[in-house]
């Protein structure tokens, strides 16, 4: 058995750093009860494996040894924490067995019920607090300290002529208090460590309406408590005196396995009850998602290791020692590794307290390691980790010291510009780009071969009535129309038939609230069997269409009638796809510069009768990040690998990619979910969409907008062309100059993002998020940053000063900026509790408002709905300056600049105040003085002008009929028979 000690050992410090590294991103935590029977079931079969691996390696008696059946030790003799295992000699007959069948029962109920605590904690784990799990070292020698150490002799120096640090290393190591003082060092340094370094709060809601932010701490600490009743159990166990020889020391181990089997049991019985009633569990477990088992299999693996590991070092070491161990492991790799990754001024840096505290760590256990290795010399102690400390270990410790050393030092604490001052010239430079790219051709054949050398195919046929089209309505955008690509390019992949027959398959049953419009003979008409409630977007659509129905073939076009998207091809299928597409290349000449004769008999005609099969799978109130939402990733990006389980802490490494500080910096990449799998608990259309269903198959669908990873074609959506928001201010609610508005950021809105049926969905929702960010309820909210100048600005002197990020609680954000951010008239798409609760945790609802009262304003804000927001677009145009944040991407995302002609957000939200107050200005007092800065209306000003102008040159309805018409012209080649034959020579 003493073979066993170094391993147990070795595996405790890899074991605990793997678990530290995966348990954030894992997706066992999807179902912790499911998770932990299964753990405690494999952590059994583990224990008792190598219980039963000993008894066959140790089982027959060594020379000079012998194996009574002895009862149990006498459990009520003096043992200390630190202990192991007593030897044959130190064997004490036991009074009786009922102490340890309590001693096992308590294991197994502490067992039962921390789960619960697991699964009430990890449901509302944005109301979490910094654990008290570092303290169960402190709370173990504390102990100790009262029932053994306190009662020991005072040792007396016996070597008058030792140095004064040899009496003090000889006070240390026999002091009563030494076990106390090394622990209170480790707990206390590890507790303030990972309070420095586990990251901004996210904007998840903790609501003051639910009494989850003061049940959800007090629950982590009762966790604590049974995790010390859990250890000191486990800790007996082992240590009952029930016999001589290696025998014994297996059926101790066993015993802590038998219990970890019992609890499992139990914990499968109430389950099984549970799986009974509850219809949705029994779905889910009739269909375990496959992330979810190799997940959880792979964290099973590594707890059981975990397990074994730590039943041994307690065998060997004791618990205090075990824990002391275990918590100096995992805090010294879960802080290494946070400043590792964050070594940038934002977030906001505590380098210097954690600094401090990591040395306070360090410190701690090396002196526990001292008095451990001391304890050698008394004579109530047993086997300690080590009889003298070793160097190479104090040379870890100096090692570890010095890479924190140089991560503080190197640490930046401060930004010598503002991000959005570069944001805004780096924008500028790009649009300067886009637009001497975008408009370069001055004729039809110039444009025809910036067409074919940009997409390597000649133009499609009728590219000539395009171009005059476009110019004749003076189009800025003639070359670049890189979306419709994107769009088109993976429908070559199929045959033209095949997406014939998709597209009648949708149309034909109105399930799947995909609408059909049908053009014939250069008129366009809606196809049968259409919802009365959305024909107001199709005969939108017809409008727009015969402005250049004539030149476009007879086909017909299936159109989302829901705001959400609807087709996902996973990624490796549309590389395929993309791999074996059909398409024409540049030294081809084609055969026909027209469409083949006789589509109109290709297309078969729509029943009057609707059709019952469809090829779509709904989804709707369910989640769908991991089953369309990550599906256009590739399978190692975070987005399909990670869970961010933990809703508590933003998620930098998901936002670093595309951020400057707390500033969103890209746009685009901002949009891309691959690197972002917290945002599966962060937007209504992954939470809980209100209608989807969609298809893994390339369907040839329409839609309005769409969110990266979805393959639906974009297209002009009728709510704008036909004026459903529109810029149109009045004698009562007038556009003033910019200067002239209310400098306050203004939205109102419904909670039409997604539902939330009861399980509250909604406190992660954009929308539900943003309000709440804006609206300090009772005093709640997670502080968000300011990026604040170091000291006292001159005039002149924005661009070169030093600053520094301040997280500030929401009642001071909203003391020193304007907002107006609420929900109107009643809370939408809910059901069940969450209607209520919602209602009193945004109080007050206010009225709606005239559309065209938003002009009073300098910053308006936009957020996603269901879909895209119709509002950004009549913001543009107006002289106020959009601040806007969402996923869903539109047909005109190409044409329009962040930081050039809007204000982009983060969903998160964690830059919105901090981007409002560059524009705005501060004065107020700030961490205890008085901070006076200059608002950057002109610069805000600026943009908003831009915006304005921009807007009314390449998003004018001209520019969305432009857009449509060039969109059909590819959409009817792609769909033409000959296509391979088909296209403008120029």
């Amino acid at each position: 058995m003493d073979q066993t000690k170094w391993p147990g050992i070795a595996g405790l410090v890899a074991s605990t750093t793997l678990l530290c590294r995966s348990t954030p991103v894992t997706f066992a935590f999807d179902k912790p009860v499911h998770t932990s029977i299964a753990v405690l079931a494999s952590c059994a079969c583990a224990v008792i494996g190598v219980g039963r691996l000993l008894r066959k390696d140790d089982g027959r008696p060594h020379k000079g040894q012998h194996y009574d059946a002895v009862p149990l030790g006498d459990m009520t003799a003096q043992h200390n924490s630190t202990d192991a295992s007593p030897s044959g000699q130190d064997v004490r007959y036991p009074s009786s067995l009922r102490k340890l069948r309590i001693l096992f029962m308590v294991l197994v109920g502490a067992l039962c019920l921390r789960v619960e605590l697991l699964r009430e904690i990890v449901a509302n784990v944005q109301c979490a607090t910094t654990t008290w799990e570092t303290f169960i070292p402190f709370i173990l020698a504390l102990a100790d300290y009262w029932t053994v150490r306190r009662h020991e002799k005072p040792y007396n120096v016996e070597n008058l002529d030792s140095s004064v640090y040899d009496a003090f290393e000889d006070y240390w190591t026999h002091a009563s208090h030494r076990y106390v003082s090394a622990t209170a060092l480790l707990s206390f340094g590890s507790y303030l460590a990972l309070r420095t370094t586990s990251g901004p709060q996210s904007t998840y809601i903790c609501a003051t309406a639910l009494p989850y932010h003061w049940i959800v701490p007090t629950l982590q600490h009762l966790g604590t408590l049974l995790d010390v009743v859990i250890i000191f159990c486990i800790g007996q166990l082992l240590h009952q005196r029930e016999g001589r020889g290696q025998r014994s020391v297996v059926l101790r181990i066993m015993s802590v396995g038998w219990s970890f089997l019992s609890a499992s049991l139990i914990l499968a019985s109430i389950g099984t009850l549970y799986y009974v009633m509850a219809e949705q569990d029994r779905k889910w477990i009739a269909t375990i998602p496959t992330w979810y088992f190799w997940s959880t299999l792979r964290l099973d693996l590594l707890i059981c290791f975990f397990i074994v590991c730590t039943t041994l070092c307690i065998y060997h070491i004791g618990v205090l020692s075990t824990s002391a161990m275990a918590t100096f492991v995992a805090t010294a790799s879960t802080t290494t590794a946070y400043t590792w990754n964050n070594p940038h001024p934002y977030p906001h840096p505590l380098s210097g307290v954690s600094f401090i505290a990591i040395c306070l760590v360090i410190l701690g256990f090396a002196t526990y390691l001292l008095v451990d290795s001391g304890d050698n010399k008394s004579t109530t102690s047993g086997p300690r980790i080590f009889t003298r400390v070793p160097s190479w270990l104090y040379v870890i410790l100096l090692t570890l010291f010095l890479t924190r050393t140089t991560l503080w030092a190197s640490h930046k604490t401060a930004v010598a510009y503002h991000p959005i001052d570069i944001l805004i010239y780096d924008a500028q430079t790009r649009h300067e780009t886009y637009r001497r790219q975008t408009s370069s051709s001055q004729n039809i054949s110039a444009a025809a071969n910036k067409y074919a050398e940009r997409y390597g195919r000649l133009p499609p046929p009728g590219f000539q009535h395009w171009y005059a089209y476009a110019t004749a309505r003076n189009s800025v955008v003639i070359d670049d129309f890189d979306s419709i690509d994107r769009d088109i390019r993976p429908f070559f992949a199929l045959a033209p038939e095949e997406i014939r027959e998709r597209t009648w398959q949708l149309i034909s049953n109105p399930w799947n609230d995909a609408a059909g419009i049908s053009i014939r003979d250069g008129q366009a008409s809606i196809s049968p069997n259409v919802v009365p409630t959305h024909r107001w977007m199709l005969d939108g659509l017809v409008e727009m269409i015969s402005k250049f129905a004539e030149f476009l073939p007879d086909m017909d076009l299936a159109f989302n009638l829901n705001d959400e998207c609807r087709v996902a091809v996973p990624y490796d299928d549309l590389q395929h796809m993309l791999s074996r597409a059909s398409i024409e290349t540049v030294d081809e000449k084609p055969k026909a510069n027209h469409f083949s004769e006789g589509r109109v008999e290709q297309w078969k005609p729509i029943p009057e009768e609707p059709m019952q099969e469809t090829p779509l799978h709904e989804l709707s109130w369910q989640p769908t990040f991991y089953d369309f939402g990550s599906a256009g990733c590739p399978e190692s990006s975070p987005a399909r690998s990670h869970r961010q389980w933990n809703v508590g802490n933003t998620c930098t490494a998901c936002t670093h990619p595309h951020s400057l500080g707390a500033f969103l910096a890209n746009w685009t990449l901002a949009g891309n979910v691959c690197h972002q799998p917290d945002l599966a608990n962060l937007h209504g259309i992954y939470l809980s969409p209100a209608a989807f269903k969609a298809s893994h198959e390339l369907y040839p669908i329409f839609s309005q907008s769409k969110v990266h990873g979805f393959n639906d074609i974009l297209y002009p959506s009728a709510w704008n062309y036909i004026d459903k928001a529109k810029y149109a201010p009045t004698t009562d609610h007038p556009d003033p100059p910019f200067s002239e508005k209310n400098t306050t950021l203004f939205w109102r809105g419904a909670t039409s993002e997604g539902v939330s049926d009861g399980r509250g969905q909604w406190r992660g929702m954009t929308r539900q998020r943003f309000v709440h960010l804006s609206n300090p309820i009772n005093g709640t909210g997670s502080p968000q940053p300011l990026l604040l100048p170091q000291a006292p600005l001159k005039e002149g002197m924005h661009s070169h000063a030093q600053h520094t990020y301040h997280p500030l609680p929401l009642h001071q954000l909203t003391d020193l900026l304007s907002t107006s951010i609420h929900i109107v008239d009643s809370i939408a798409r809910c059901a069940g509790p969450d209607c209520l609760t919602q209602a009193v945790e945004f109080a007050p609802l206010v009225p709606a408002t005239d559309f065209q009262h938003h002009w009073r304003y300098k910053y308006l804000l936009d957020l996603d709905g269901a879909g895209f927001s119709g509002r950004f677009l009549p913001f543009l145009h107006s002289h106020s300056l959009p601040f806007k944040a969402g996923l869903f991407r539109e047909w005109w995302d190409d044409r329009v600049q962040a930081w050039q002609h809007f204000v982009p957000l983060d969903v998160r939200g964690q830059g919105m105040w901090a981007t409002l107050a560059y524009f705005a200005g501060v004065d107020g007092v700030v961490a205890g003085r008085e901070v006076v800065v200059a608002g950057r209306e002109a610069e805000g000003e600026r943009i908003a002008e831009r915006g304005r102008n921009w807007a009314g040159q390449v998003l004018r309805k001209e520019d969305m009929e432009i857009y449509f018409f060039r969109l059909l012209l590819e959409w009817g080649r792609v769909t033409d028979d000959g296509r391979v034959g088909l296209g403008f020579g120029g």
